[in-house]
C-alpha cells in the first residue's frame, strides 16, 4: 500500500472513534511511526494487526496519541491571573452555581487545581467542576487522585497541608478537593458538549490539532460558555481573530464571551 498511514487513520477511527485526520499529520505520523518501528512492524497495516490482537499495544498507541503530561497549577503565572483578576469578576454577583469545565483533564491535576482555587473563594456547594478526557485510563488515575511529589512543585506548603494527604512518598488529594469534581469520557472533536459554563479550560491540547479542527473546536467551546464566561487556553495556543467565535481577549490566554 503506497501510503498506508491514511488507511491506518481510518482504521483507528473505526477502532477507537479518534479521528487522526484532525491532528497535525507530521507530528502524529512521526509519533506513531516510532511506535510502529519499536514493535518491528514493517508497515502501518502490520502495526494495525498488532493493535487488533493486543489490548496492551492499543493502550500504548492511545497514550501516544493523546499525550498526558501535566502538573498542579501548570504555568503558575497564568493561574495567578485567573485567581487574582479573572475569577473575582466572574463570581461577583453570581447567584446560581458556578460551573467550570476542565476539557482535557488528563490525570486530574488541572480540575483538582481548580477545586483548590475555588474552595478559597466559594463554598463547595456553590461550584461544580466537570473534568473530561478522551483517555479512560487517565480518567481512572484522575479519580484515584494520587500524585508523585514532582506534580506538586507549584503547590504551597499551606495547600499541601490543607488539601492533600501524604502516603508513602506520594500525595493524595483529600475528599474536600474531590467532592466538587465529576469525571467523564469525552472526545472534544466528536462529542456534544454541555452548556452554560462560566469558565472553560482548554489548555495544551489544540496544539496537536489541524487548523480546521481548531476552528470547529473553538466555536463549540464558545457556544458552551455563558455570556460573559471565560475560555482559558494554553500558553502556546493563542486564538487569532477571536471575534469570529464571539470572544474577546481580556488577559493573555483568557477570552471572554461577548454578545454576537
Amino acid at each position: 500500500m503506497q501510503d498506508d498511514y491514511h488507511w491506518f487513520q481510518s482504521e483507528i477511527f473505526k477502532m477507537t472513534g479518534i479521528n487522526l485526520a484532525l491532528y497535525k499529520e507530521d507530528q502524529m505520523r512521526r509519533r506513531l511511526s516510532s511506535l510502529k518501528s519499536k514493535h518491528g512492524a514493517a508497515s502501518f497495516v502490520e502495526y494495525h494487526e498488532q493493535l487488533k490482537h493486543s489490548p496492551k499495544l492499543l493502550e500504548e498507541c492511545l497514550d501516544k496519541i493523546t499525550i498526558n503530561v501535566t502538573e498542579f497549577f501548570r504555568n503558575k503565572q497564568r493561574w495567578d491571573v485567573l485567581e487574582q483578576t479573572i475569577l473575582p469578576s466572574l463570581i461577583s454577583g453570581k447567584k446560581d452555581k458556578f460551573k467550570v469545565w476542565s476539557s482535557a483533564c488528563s490525570t486530574g491535576e488541572e480540575p483538582y487545581s481548580l477545586s483548590i482555587l475555588l474552595s478559597k473563594h466559594l463554598s463547595d456547594v456553590d461550584y461544580d467542576i466537570l473534568a473530561t478526557d478522551i483517555d479512560q485510563k487517565v480518567l481512572d488515575l484522575a479519580k484515584r487522585g494520587v500524585y508523585p511529589d514532582r506534580a506538586l512543585k507549584e503547590v504551597s506548603d499551606a495547600e499541601r497541608k490543607a488539601f492533600f494527604i501524604e502516603r508513602a512518598g506520594s500525595w493524595a488529594v483529600n475528599d474536600r478537593v474531590k467532592q466538587s469534581v465529576r469525571f467523564r469520557s469525552l472526545n472534544l472533536l466528536a462529542d456534544r458538549f454541555e452548556r452554560n459554563f462560566d469558565l472553560i479550560l482548554c489548555r495544551n491540547v489544540v496544539i496537536y490539532f489541524t487548523d480546521a479542527a481548531k476552528h470547529e473546536l473553538y466555536g463549540k467551546l464558545a457556544n458552551a460558555l455563558n455570556e460573559g464566561g471565560v475560555l482559558f487556553v494554553g500558553s502556546t495556543e493563542q486564538i487569532f481573530n477571536p471575534k469570529q467565535y464571539g470572544l474577546e481577549p481580556i488577559e493573555t490566554f483568557f477570552y471572554k464571551k461577548i454578545p454576537y
